[in-house]
């Protein structure tokens, strides 16, 4: 018997997620493949507030520091960096995450998902936003 994984598009995540089929379960989707994230212990809570919110003070509105939010990638994958910045587009971002043009800097700090981090999703920052910047 051949096993086949379902591939999520990037719409069809996003239809289950309006319907809440996922029950606001912390997930992202990378290349297809909805994977579940793992909890936010003290430390990596504490690291990330701080750099988001010094990466703020330092660059004004010149951009938008966004930390735990989605971005919006190819290969139907929409990863949850701890801090993007990004393109100052306000209400822009109602209608969309930001996409690899809009992306200045990812971000992740990792200690229990360091080979994820390290391999999927370095990989994908990588591969995805410099494809576009090319």
């Amino acid at each position: 018997m051949t096993v086949t994984a379902y591939r999520w598009t990037l719409d069809r995540y996003h239809r289950a997620i309006a319907s809440s089929i996922f029950d606001d379960q912390p997930l992202e989707l990378l290349k297809g493949d909805i994977i579940v994230m793992s909890p936010e212990r003290e430390p990596h809570a504490y690291y990330n507030t701080e750099t988001a919110d010094y990466l703020r003070s330092l660059l004004g509105d010149r951009v938008k520091v966004r930390d735990g939010k989605p971005i919006t990638l190819p290969n139907d994958s929409e990863p949850v960096p701890d801090v993007a910045i990004v393109r100052p587009l306000g209400k822009l971002y109602l209608e969309h995450h930001p996409y690899p043009e809009d992306i200045f800097l990812v971000i992740e700090f990792s200690q229990a998902t360091l080979g994820k981090d390290l391999s999927n999703k370095k990989s994908l920052y990588w591969r995805d936003t410099l494809k576009m910047r090319e």
